[in-house]
């Protein structure tokens, strides 16, 4: 199956807690850093949610 390369590129501080979450489930948890899963359509859903704090490559 595809991988997508997602980068933390915004801070969680002044974020909802929901948001957050959504970031440590993504594997990320502070600015630079870079996490690889699977495409599926659960994660497209995560990154939907935090758009705004992360950059998506692949």
């Amino acid at each position: 199956m595809a991988t997508i390369k997602i980068t933390q590129t915004g801070s969680p501080i002044r974020r909802t807690k929901d948001q957050r979450a959504t970031l440590i489930g993504l594997g990320l948890n502070k600015l630079h850093r870079t996490s690889e899963l699977e495409d599926t359509p659960e994660v497209r859903g995560m990154i939907q949610k935090v758009r705004h704090m992360v950059q998506v490559e692949g």
